[in-house]
């Protein structure tokens, strides 16, 4: 029941009425007209309404007898406890910001609860990956995968620990609520998923009817860091703390040291893998200001995510649209299916939105730039009632028409992670926690190290190139130095002085050039910068 219009410009007034069609097409009389004028949106603005369009998804998409997180928009009755988790965090950024009033929020978050403990099955207190929204039935995710999944259940118990401390009112919903958070946290048994005889790993799942044949054990470095935080924290059933390099960071692979594109990366697989792994075990978890033997986490998982943009800007594949502005490579569909996309290992052609919005915390200006290129250059091809759709692939000229629980469901929490660090605050508020970290052995308070970079000088290929209007010009500069940055035609004539020896600091700069005064032809763009120089050429067609 809902609609999105996407108009691609400002100061347009629309106006809007409903009518209802029943099974012999007959149509109703009109619903009173409405109207909506576009507006130019601040940077904020245009971030709280990707935030409310995704959080339309749980609310107004959520299953209209348990409220669970569908997992796709298809998926009738098929719900997902993990995104549920997800979206729980959506509800409570509604009611910060207004998308719905506190009472609605919370009342869609009590009558979650409620389903989850009363209706819906439990296998030593861990939920099922899928569970039917309307009879709360187990729906086996694969053969062997018909009981409790511990890593979904550690991603509904973040949702649920978080909205936990945040609705702490004393009026009966609000009571009710925590005292359901709280039963329901006590009742998983996290130490059941050490099988018998006890191991040093807890495993991913345990069936009634297979036990423990899928036999899967949840070591990192990947998306499930939280299942250990919250199996050491749990205050019934723990597991030993030192479960936490013994099996979580225990395998060969964990730590990496290597340095890719100038970043290093402490721990993880070469390339750092599907973005998702970086951002899934912290929507809740704030990694800032603490270590463990191995790295900071915010760094490690910044200098991941700059790896898999400075990846995409190098682009070995030559797929088409990869650059400053369009990367993020995360587990979404694409056009022949679903895959966990990656540097090198799993990547074609596929950027999902998610990525980059989701890793707003880490790389704010990165992430920012690309949400606003996402928006306002490929929106009416990627918008919907639900915000950005899951993935897009410019290689193929596809466009997805789907929206999944857990890439949507990521990006609201971390865009108010970057600009209030409400999840975190509220999640890490949790007594459990720090005690949990400290029996671990967290250095917790430390400063996070200046990004970890060895630039170099770089100039990049104008995005979008041929273009129409405007471009942008990207470059990276080692070290704080004035740049002159010139255009000239294609005899090699001056056209338009950009930056005349203008002062940048180290990093990565965007500049934008207009075309409204230049006729359509092939340019030249040349950055000097002290003894740095290079060029590249553009086309501009009007």
């Amino acid at each position: 029941n809902l609609y999105s219009d996407f108009l691609g410009t400002n100061g347009t007034t629309y106006f809007y009425y409903v009518t209802a069609v029943n099974q012999d097409y007959l149509e109703s009389d009109p619903s009173d007209t409405v109207s909506a004028t576009s507006f130019a949106m601040t940077t904020e603005e245009l971030l709280v309404s990707v935030q409310e369009a995704a959080f339309r998804y749980f609310y107004y998409f959520g299953h209209p007898v348990s409220g669970l997180a569908r997992e796709r928009d298809t998926s009738g009755d098929v719900c997902t406890s993990g995104g549920t988790g997800f979206g729980l965090m959506n509800l409570m950024i509604a009611a910060e910001r207004g998308f719905i009033s506190r009472e609605l929020a919370a009342a869609r978050v009590l009558k979650i609860l409620r389903f989850l403990q009363d209706v819906t099955p439990r296998y030593h207190g861990a939920w099922s990956h899928w569970i039917n929204g309307a009879t709360g039935e187990t729906i086996p995710f694969s053969q062997y995968d018909d009981g409790g999944d511990l890593v979904e259940t550690a991603y509904l118990m973040q949702g649920i620990l978080t909205i936990r401390q945040y609705f702490n009112r004393d009026n009966s919903t609000e009571n009710e609520i925590r005292t359901r958070a709280t039963q329901l946290w006590e009742s998983v048994e996290w130490d059941w998923y050490r099988q018998d005889p006890p191991q040093d790993v807890l495993y991913w799942h345990w069936s009634p009817n297979y036990g423990w044949r899928m036999n899967m054990p949840i070591r990192g470095w990947n998306e499930t860091m939280i299942v250990y935080l919250l199996a050491i924290a749990s205050p019934t059933h723990p597991v030993p703390a030192s479960l936490y390099y013994d099996g979580w960071a225990g395998s060969t692979g964990y730590a990496n040291g290597n340095t890719y594109y100038g970043y290093k990366q402490y721990v993880g697989k070469p390339y750092g893998g599907p973005l998702f792994w970086t951002q899934y075990s912290f929507l809740g978890f704030d990694p800032r200001d603490k270590s463990d033997q191995f790295c900071n986490y915010f760094e490690n998982n910044r200098n991941i995510t700059l790896i898999n943009r400075a990846y995409c800007m190098d682009n070995p594949y030559n797929y088409a649209g990869y650059d400053s502005l369009v990367w993020g490579l995360t587990a979404s569909d694409d056009p022949w299916g679903y895959l966990a996309h990656e540097p090198y290992n799993a990547d074609n052609g596929t950027i999902t939105p998610t990525a980059a919005i989701s890793a707003m915390p880490y790389t704010p200006e990165e992430s920012i730039a690309t949400l606003k290129h996402f928006y306002y250059v490929l929106g009416p091809q990627l918008w919907g009632e639900f915000g950005f759709r899951d993935a897009f692939n410019l290689q193929q000229n596809w466009f997805a028409q789907s929206t999944l629980a857990i890439d949507q469901g990521t990006m609201a929490p971390m865009i108010e992670n970057y600009l209030t660090g409400l999840c975190w605050e509220m999640f890490m508020s949790n007594p459990e926690i720090p005690q949990m970290l400290e029996e671990i052995g967290w250095v917790v308070g430390i400063e996070e190290k200046a990004p970890n970079a060895v630039r170099q000088f770089q100039l990049y290929q104008n995005y979008p190139n041929p273009f129409n209007g405007e471009t942008v010009i990207t470059f990276t500069l080692p070290k704080s130095s004035e740049v002159t940055l010139t255009l000239y035609d294609v005899l090699g004539e001056k056209v338009v002085s950009i930056l005349e020896k203008k002062p940048y600091a180290a990093g990565t700069h965007r500049i934008t050039l207009s075309a409204a005064d230049l006729a359509s032809g092939i340019y030249i763009y040349e950055i000097r910068s002290g003894d740095f120089q290079k060029s590249r050429k553009m086309l501009l067609i009007k």
